[in-house]
């Protein structure tokens, strides 16, 4: 039953008590949890638990706050603001919650279409290249054509996050994203696996038929891309609003895990014969056969989170003068965000940007660089003549991936147990007796999540100098497998790091994009985990009475912002190192192309790599890895701010 407002009242004039409460017992409104079904509207879906949400704190908060002022006369019932920004004025309706019966199937539940999304992005990244060779396209324009990937994430991530930030759909802000934009992927797969018989469908010219062919595989390739980026910042900003600051590490842990485990399914159903499982009834190629499988998959996963989490409905945006510069406004707002960074967001920013110059030459090149060590020092000599090099570097080359997708997904399960959180000291832990003193121990030796970043990158730094070294495939594949714990930590930490500084900036009301926010104390920051909120004004709010000057800033509702700016400092790395590739290539492999040894349509790419000259992949590698080495210092940088 719901609480009367004298009750609330009474609540709020024992403020001290609560927020005392709050700092030793964060879970003794267990027995409260719920109580407020009625008035938050999200009775249709399963309620978090108490470390989730408790809609009774958030109600003593906003009362608390409420009774604070005795000169607050606005009588704008479910309005909830920053004090300091006017412009930044809000109402919401309803709850966040997830469907589910434990912490463990809320978190795959809310990351399910993780999966569908990397299982996707293998499937293109593996497969395309070969595809538009054989579709004729020449190695220079191939090149070409993976611009789409950080150009997509450069422009589609930021404005999707910015745009999503302010809808008013009734069906909340991120998930229309995720569903609309999984729809166009798995078309756009469809389109890609079948161009040829589409275009056939409506050119009868055989050589008109060859260009436009090509020209639609590479659109459809720009449409997958710029799609997944759209699902990908929706995907990225509902776990953020969706989770409390206790649960953002736990999230991003998660998102981690479901997406090692779509990496193998990707590897896995790469190296398995489709042909004999379905027969010709998704296609008469590995190609077409992988497109309907990475179309049902990113369909279905992104269904499962849209349909099993509810989000808290903006429903008005009042007096914001960012109005009047109608969808332009986009670009400045961001713009002026970038300028404008938290000191801490922009730390992070920054070890992203010279970690992913690293970590590019690695991900794009990987697979090629053991195939081609294989075929340099390793392959028999009966091999060396085979019609189809391309495909059996690929092979060997995914060989070796599977085992670094395990290993990464092994480390998204086990460091999270053996990291300490960022927010393990905010409050006071009291478990049994009976183990307290073994876990004390263990507490005590456990590394935060900054230092595992900063050795995930050292780990990375230190395998990559060593490319150049790798003078036969075990001693590659060995190297390429040491790269999994630190891929673990590069996916996890900076999404992890960065959901608990939105969350702060929120709850501590700074203004957004200034550099005013300074660390939460602990009673703060107890409070704060008792809520079991994002940020206060997403706690239940009522239509029949004030919210008074809630203590909310409006970065939290600028989540979608945050994570596309972490996206810009993750695709320019992209641009800089294929720039750097493209200048190593031409020195070191004139007239060659690293992906299309053996794989092309002339006799060029029927040659295997000769042993003699130092492998142009490997050069790339020990670049980024000088690159991962200026991660380590931009990462520690984070201790000090």
């Amino acid at each position: 039953m719901a609480a009367t407002t004298s009750e609330k009242s009474g609540v709020a004039r024992d403020g001290d008590a609560v927020k005392e409460s709050a700092l030793h017992s964060p879970r003794s409104s267990s027995d409260r949890n719920g109580e407020d079904d009625d008035e938050t509207g999200s009775q249709a879906w399963e309620p978090f638990d108490e470390d989730w949400a408790d809609p009774t704190l958030h109600q003593q908060a906003a009362s608390r706050d409420g009774a604070s002022d005795p000169n607050d006369d606005d009588d704008d019932d479910g309005w909830v603001r920053n004090p300091n920004n006017p412009a930044e004025m809000t109402k919401w309706a309803g709850q966040p919650s997830v469907r589910g019966s434990s912490d463990a199937m809320r978190m795959i539940l809310l990351n399910f279409c993780t999966l569908g999304i990397t299982f996707t992005w293998g499937v293109e990244m593996t497969y395309c290249t070969p595809y538009l060779l054989s579709l004729g396209l020449t190695k220079s324009k191939t090149s070409l054509v993976w611009i789409a990937g950080p150009l997509s994430g450069l422009v589609v991530q930021p404005i999707v996050g910015a745009i999503a930030d302010e809808s008013r759909s009734r069906w909340g802000r991120r998930r229309p994203f995720i569903v609309i934009g999984a729809i166009v992927v798995a078309l756009s797969l469809l389109a890609l696996g079948f161009t040829q018989e589409i275009v056939g469908l409506f050119v009868s010219d055989e050589e008109a038929a060859k260009t436009i062919t090509i020209l639609v595989a590479v659109l459809a390739i720009y449409a997958v891309d710029f799609s997944i980026n759209a699902v990908m910042s929706a995907a990225r900003s509902l776990m953020v609003d969706v989770l409390p600051i206790a649960k953002q590490q736990d999230g991003a842990a998660w998102s981690s895990r479901l997406s090692a485990i779509g990496h193998m399914i990707g590897y896995a159903a790469g190296a398995v014969d489709l042909g004999a499982i379905f027969g010709d009834f998704l296609g008469d190629t590995q190609f077409k056969k992988l497109t309907v499988v990475a179309a049902f998959g990113i369909l279905s996963s992104s269904l499962v989170t849209a349909m099993t989490v509810t989000e808290k409905i903006l429903v008005d945006v009042r007096k914001d003068p960012r109005q009047e510069g109608g969808r332009l406004k986009v670009f400045g707002q961001i713009w002026s965000t970038i300028l404008h960074l938290p000191p801490r967001i922009r730390a992070i920013c920054h070890a992203q940007f010279w970690a992913w110059i690293g970590w590019f030459p690695f991900l794009f090149y990987g697979t090629t660089w053991v195939g081609e060590t294989y075929f340099r020092y390793d392959v028999p000599d009966d091999a060396r003549d085979s019609k189809d090099t391309l495909g059996d570097m690929g092979r060997i080359g995914s060989t070796s991936l599977v085992i670094y997708s395990a290993i990464t997904f092994i480390g998204a399960w086990l460091l999270p147990l053996l990291v300490k959180s960022p927010e393990d000291e905010s409050f006071t832990q009291r478990p049994p007796q009976s183990v307290a003193h073994v876990l004390e121990k263990f507490q005590r030796y456990k590394p935060d999540l900054l230092t595992a970043w900063m050795m995930g990158h050292v780990l990375f730094a230190g395998a990559m100098f060593l490319a150049p070294f790798a003078t036969s495939f075990k001693f590659a594949t060995v190297l390429v497998c040491i790269c999994g714990l630190p891929w673990t930590m590069a996916m996890w930490a900076p999404v992890a790091f960065l959901g608990i500084e939105v969350n702060k900036l929120s709850v501590g009301g700074g203004d957004r994009g200034t550099s005013s926010y300074h660390p939460l104390d602990s009673v703060e920051m107890s409070e704060m985990n008792d809520r079991s909120s994002l940020h206060l004004e997403r706690g239940p709010v009522e239509q029949d009475e004030s919210d008074g000057d809630a203590k909310s800033g409006s970065s939290g509702e600028l989540s979608g912002i945050y994570f596309g700016i972490l996206n810009i400092y993750t695709t320019i790395p992209q641009f800089i190192g294929t720039f750097i590739s493209t200048i190593v290539f031409a020195i070191f492999a004139p007239g060659t192309h690293p992906d299309l040894h053996g794989g092309g349509q002339d006799d060029e790419s029927k040659k295997t790599p000769a042993a003699d000259g130092p492998n142009a992949i490997s050069i790339c590698l020990f670049i980024g890895a000088m690159s991962a080495t200026v991660a380590i210092f931009a990462t520690r940088k984070l201790k000090y701010l």
